[in-house]
């Protein structure tokens, strides 16, 4: 295996000089980096990461905690959040929280004891406060899919009420007023702004709210189904259903579609996400556009900015939702 001294030689130049290039520090001339680099690959010579962890007292890592490592969403998080670490030679530590307090807890502390540079983190069950108390104890953070107070600038989130509103609103406006909904768990933020949304475009346009139209989900696809055989059980009509993520969506269009309720004609259904299979449905899903993977890049440009002091890139750190109509939604 090739060694640092070999390089030195090879490149003609010294191990200072050599160090300065691997580590990234210090003023090296483009033709002296050029050099080192060059000898390094003709050498096949492969730098000590732990070495240069001890240098620059950076481990090139960032850590990431999402809710968990399955599905269409988070998928697309990690992989735009890994994808735009990589293209900077930084490297990403993944576990996940459960939206469990004691585990997104546990998790934080894992992803710490890693020595990660930062911590990206998409969590549901720890409060504000803890969040501040992390970033107090000079760990970087940013935090995904919430806002909290004091640290807008390192948050990347979305307008989840404004888009549970004009996800209703786009029913009204298509003649709907009898208007069901299968929420997200409403302890969580996300799914109590949906929420709260939906309420607000019933308002707006006079239309009372009734409660044995509401199912609550847990964003699972099973539980759109049980909550749609749910609302069917109250046997109150209704023609359009809003869902607060479109698994739970096509949850529901299954049980309806089995018996016998046609979607569009009967039944109109909007989703939130706008994730990948929503254009392979049957009829293909209505939904609101959640910029999973624009949000994700945005969160890894924090930590570039912050950490390692890359300024090139734009960051946004706020997101306006935007209706996607499809086939599963009609004029009533």
């Amino acid at each position: 295996m090739a060694t640092i001294y070999e390089v030195s030689e090879l490149a003609g130049v010294s191990l200072a000089t050599v160090s300065r290039v691997i580590n990234d520090s210090g003023v090296v001339s483009p033709k002296t980096r050029d050099k080192v680099i060059e000898a390094m690959r003709e050498l096949g010579y492969r730098p000590n990461t732990i070495a240069q962890s001890l240098a620059t007292k950076r481990s090139n890592s960032v850590g990431v905690l999402i809710p968990e490592l399955y599905g269409p969403f988070f998928g697309v998080i990690l992989s735009s959040i890994e994808d735009e670490l990589r293209t900077e030679s930084k490297h990403v530590i993944i576990t996940a929280g459960h939206s469990d307090e004691a585990i997104e807890k546990d998790g934080i502390e894992f992803l710490s004891s890693r020595n990660c540079d930062a911590l990206i983190l998409h969590v549901y069950a720890v409060s504000d406060e803890y969040i501040e108390q992390l970033r107090e104890s000079n760990i970087p953070i940013v935090v995904i899919g919430r806002s909290v107070p004091g640290m807008e600038s390192n948050c990347i989130s979305i307008d989840n009420e404004q888009g549970g509103y004009a996800a209703t609103k786009t029913l009204i406006e298509l003649g709907h007023r009898q208007i069901a909904t299968i929420t997200g768990p409403l302890w969580k933020n996300d799914g109590k702004r949906r929420f709260e949304g939906y309420r607000r475009a019933l308002d707006e346009f006079g239309l009372e709210f009734n409660p044995a139209l509401q199912a609550e989900g847990d964003y699972e696809e099973a539980s759109g189904r049980r909550g749609m055989r749910q609302l069917l059980e109250q046997e109150i009509p209704f023609t359009a259903l809003v869902c607060a993520n479109d698994e739970m969506a096509a949850g529901a269009v299954a049980v309806a579609q089995q018996r016998g309720i046609s979607i569009p004609d009967d039944l109109s259904v909007i989703g939130f996400d706008n994730v990948y299979f929503t254009t392979y449905m049957n009829p293909a899903l209505s939904t609101v556009h959640y910029p999973i993977e624009d949000m994700g890049r945005m969160a890894a440009r924090c930590v570039l900015r912050d950490v390692y002091g890359m300024n090139g890139k734009a960051i946004q750190n706020r997101f306006e939702p935007r209706v996607v109509r499809r086939a599963s939604t009609k004029g009533h």
